[in-house]
């Protein structure tokens, strides 16, 4: 039985910061497939697990973790790397952190699932949750402007949890050409020894075809 578990699935970025995260740092760790579009995470099995229904969970040493920043805190003390290298760095991480999951990952992976998962998807939300996406991609861009990293001189948790949807531009709609800082950086994440596409790095991809 492998040290740490992972619930998740290929289609979750948030998941996918976590996997990344672990498989970096070469941990001991497995994946445990969620079936979320047959509604795993309604479930009361899946609720006694995680009462918000979500996935990123993480299950290590007597521990049952879940949001993606929390965990991706818990591996940067348990894992040692990744993290800062003073308080100043560390604030810096979780404002990131923050910014990620209220704006940059909250608005692009709502947009990503109107277009590619939603029935019928309303135009006008697309079109709202697009000109957000686009704010907060614009953001990150520009923070990126000289440098390579999010914080510091060096990959950090931060980092993975801004990438969790960039993988994905054909099912966002965007062309990361048109924000080169965001393309640079991404590749330089993808170029780091252990890095694995999240459809290859979780269980679930392809979903089966609808009959």
């Amino acid at each position: 039985m492998a040290e740490y578990t992972l619930y998740c699935f290929a289609q979750s970025g948030n998941a996918y910061k976590a996997a990344l995260m672990l498989q970096l740092c070469g941990a001991d760790w497995e994946p445990r497939f969620v079936d979320f579009f047959n509604g795993a995470t309604r479930t009361p099995e899946y609720r006694a697990i995680n009462v918000m229904g979500e996935v990123p969970v993480l299950e290590h040493a007597g521990r049952r973790l879940s949001q993606s920043g929390v965990i991706l805190d818990y591996l940067t003390e348990k894992l040692g790397r990744f993290g800062w290298e003073n308080d100043d760095e560390r604030r810096e991480i979780l404002r990131w952190l923050l910014f990620d999951n209220h704006k940059f990952t909250s608005y692009t992976a709502t947009l990503r699932y109107l277009r590619m998962f939603a029935p019928n998807p309303d135009a006008g939300a697309v079109a709202m949750f697009r000109a957000r996406a686009e704010a907060a991609w614009k953001v990150l861009d520009a923070h990126l402007a000289g440098r390579e990293w999010v914080v510091g001189r060096r990959p950090t948790s931060a980092d993975f949890s801004l990438c969790g949807y960039v993988y994905w531009p054909e099912e966002i709609g965007v062309d990361w050409n048109d924000y080169p800082n965001i393309r640079d950086w991404a590749a330089r994440i993808a170029a780091l020894p252990g890095w694995v596409h999240p459809y290859q790095l979780m269980p679930g991809y392809p979903l089966p075809a609808k009959s």
